[in-house]
């Protein structure tokens, strides 16, 4: 599971002779590659506490996926592995509470690493849908001539930030001097002129309310993909029953989404060809 920013990251790896038997090795170093490609090397304690079981800790410092390479010697071995963190303000319609809640689980923590996972899940099977819910920062590029409208992609748009060239010697626009149309996404300046691009746009995208067509869809959603995980557990086919069923593969996302949560998020489905 995921790491949260700025906790430690137990990275662990066996190291084995050329027959496979578990042995401690003369050197062993672990390298981490960050999401913006500089490395970090945290110490490894050699011998290692068990036979041929080697640990590392490593203090999280950028969200996104890592990389790890463990080399040793005498024996030769090497062993890679990956390991995520999240940002610091993880994405997610639903509290781990109310998650919790839903699933009738909210009496124990056991689980709560796996909930949170699939309620991260969850968000974004309901955005591809009504687009972003959960406020972010927006960043994206619009290749245009000169044009009178230019129309930011993810909607709905709460704010802009900055409208600005992409290539050297073009025009930069006071985002005071720009009008947004928040739910569709289309900018216009004031004075009626027109945008020369290309442009870069900043803005902020998704919702200061939550419909509750919406957070219920996503508990449908959690309770489907929660459900699909324990077979058994209830007796029946893992992710049964009539209210989560899914009688069709939906485009884009197969059979994750239950048509019962297609039904609430409909009211604020985005157009076609915009998903």
């Amino acid at each position: 599971m995921p790491y949260d920013l700025g906790t430690t990251a137990r990275l662990t790896a066996p190291c084995r002779d050329p027959g496979g038997t578990l042995t401690d090795a003369d050197t062993a170093a672990v390298t981490i590659t960050l999401p913006d490609g500089t490395t970090a090397t945290p110490a490894v304690t050699n011998p290692p506490a068990t036979t041929g079981r080697y640990l590392a800790d490593y203090v999280t410092t950028q969200p996104g996926r890592h990389t790890v390479r463990w080399l040793f010697t005498g024996p030769v071995h090497a062993y890679t592995d990956v390991f995520d963190v999240w940002p610091e303000a993880p994405p997610a319609i639903l509290s781990l509470a109310d998650a919790k809640a839903h699933l009738n689980i909210k009496d124990s923590d056991r689980d709560d690493d796996e909930v949170r996972y699939w309620n991260n899940v969850t968000t974004r099977a309901v955005e591809y849908y009504v687009g972003p819910v959960v406020v972010r920062p927006v960043t994206e590029d619009h290749d245009v001539g000169p044009v009178e409208l230019l129309a930011l992609r993810q909607t709905p748009a709460r704010s802009l930030t900055s409208v600005t060239p992409v290539l050297d010697g073009g025009t930069t626009y006071d985002v005071t001097d720009l009008d947004l149309d928040g739910e569709t996404g289309i900018v216009r300046r004031k004075d009626g002129g027109l945008l020369c691009g290309p442009l870069r746009a900043a803005y902020t995208a998704g919702r200061p309310v939550v419909e509750e067509n919406i957070t219920g869809g996503a508990r449908i959603i959690l309770q489907h993909l929660w459900r699909t995980q324990r077979p058994g557990r209830r007796g029946g086919v893992a992710g049964g029953g009539d209210d989560y069923s899914v009688t069709e593969p939906i485009p884009g996302l197969g059979y994750a989404v239950p048509n019962r949560a297609l039904e609430l998020l409909a009211p604020d489905q985005l157009p076609p060809g915009m998903a």
